[in-house]
């Protein structure tokens, strides 16, 4: 009987320990699938990105060469917001991509977008990383923060590396919750570091255009949505992206 006892007890361990090292395996080979450098753009193919709440057929957009290219004036009758978002939705990642836009263009990287019917445009809940011909607002110090690299009219970039209209730019941003810490490295220098969260979120939140006016809650969940989608802005001017890769931390 006690011989009988021990073998069951011996297959049991056995057992458990088999499932417990092939759940670690399968955590660690997610963790590792999650930690790789994924291409956002597929080659002439749209696959993976939609308009912003499904509405129309990228109007606007181009792929071409690996390069995604929105034209404003291809759009300026159509009705609804055509910024392209990504199907996928993320939380903690490291995203990097060129960027160029024609002279006086604008658009903008947006993470933490929701789609929920209420929601008219991305940048209701969308923070943004302001994408510009530096031109624009070169020798405005007072509007530095809505300038190229800047967390959109909240946090100017602490120096101006952006190149002229029509010349590729990089950028290598980071969003990651659990550090609470958001880094923006243009052309290769650090230019903004930030909280996601917390009361130094909500300071520069309650001096932006995103703070609650006139007792209406238009931005009641700006920068709320951890988990959301990442967002390319459809704005005024030819803006092109490309080499655009990720990597979920």
């Amino acid at each position: 009987m006690k011989h009988q006892i021990f073998i069951s007890l011996l297959f049991f361990t056995l057992f458990t320990s088999c499932k417990n090292n092939s759940e670690s395996t399968e955590k660690k080979s997610q963790t590792n699938i999650n930690r790789e450098w994924q291409d956002l753009i597929i080659p002439d193919s749209f696959e993976g990105w939609h308009i912003y709440q499904n509405y129309g057929n990228k109007e606007g957009w181009t792929v071409n060469g690996g390069v995604l290219t929105f034209t404003a004036d291809e759009t300026s009758k159509v009705e609804g917001d055509k910024s392209l978002l990504s199907d996928k939705k993320y939380t903690n990642f490291e995203i990097k991509f060129d960027w160029k836009v024609s002279k006086g263009g604008n658009s903008g990287f947006m993470w933490g977008v929701s789609e929920e019917p209420r929601f008219q445009f991305p940048y209701e809940t969308g923070p943004e990383i302001q994408v510009l011909d530096p031109e624009v607002y070169k020798g405005n110090e007072e509007a530095q923060k809505n300038t190229a690299g800047a967390l959109y009219d909240m946090l100017p970039p602490t120096t101006l590396v952006t190149k002229p209209a029509e010349e590729w730019n990089s950028y290598h941003i980071t969003i990651n919750h659990n550090k609470n810490e958001g880094i923006v490295i243009h052309n290769g220098v650090e230019i903004n570091r930030f909280p996601l969260h917390g009361p130094k979120w909500d300071e520069m939140v309650s001096k932006s255009k995103f703070a609650v006016r006139g007792g209406e809650n238009y931005w009641d969940e700006f920068g709320k949505h951890k988990t959301g989608h990442i967002c390319l802005q459809d704005h005024p001017g030819v803006i092109s992206y490309r080499n655009i890769k990720i990597k979920e931390l």
